[in-house]
């Protein structure tokens, strides 16, 4: 297992819809187990093999907090098929675009067809910050960052923040 580089914005990798899996194979599981190392070296909560660069629609999660015992989930060709007319807002954060946090509203309810590490088709229904997670993941699959949610204007000076901390290297985040 190795940790992997997250890539942030401005890379254009992130904008890309990553290609489904034929079959889980060792590849497969390798990158799901440094998936998970190096979502929980990085703090996070999820993490799609794009933000590594990856092309590929995998994904990890963890929701679980840090006083109970860790649920890693992962997630090969994900597709939601379901979602709840009610919704929530979360104060979402992403790995891929540090130190930013945005109010979100989505679908408090999604419930999503999947295949799991062991190639066998499954189907999910969840709510909460569970559901909240991964409808972000999916969108990173698709593409798509929690800042297409904002204005350009807006999402501009995020993007000209994180890349000016990137080249001032006597800035350190811990």
């Amino acid at each position: 297992m190795s940790i992997k580089n997250i890539i942030t914005v401005p890379d254009e990798t992130l904008k890309k819809i990553s290609t489904p899996i034929e079959k889980v194979g060792i590849n497969e599981k390798k990158l799901i187990k440094d998936l998970f190392e190096t979502m929980y070296e990085s703090k996070g909560i999820g993490l799609a093999a794009v933000q590594v660069g990856i092309l590929k629609r995998i994904l990890v999660i963890d929701v679980s907090t840090k006083d109970e015992k860790k649920e890693p989930l992962s997630f090969i060709n994900p597709t939601i098929k379901k979602v709840s007319k009610e919704t929530s807002i979360y104060e979402e954060g992403c790995l891929s675009i540090p130190d930013t946090f945005i109010e979100i509203e989505r679908p408090k309810i999604c419930e999503v067809e999947y295949v799991d590490i062991n190639g066998k088709k499954k189907n999910l229904k969840c709510d909460g910050l569970l559901s909240t997670c991964l409808q972000h993941e999916i969108n990173h699959l698709d593409g798509k960052l929690i800042i297409d949610n904002l204005s350009k204007l807006k999402r501009d000076m995020i993007i000209k923040k994180i890349s000016k901390s990137k080249k001032n290297p006597s800035r350190i985040v811990v």
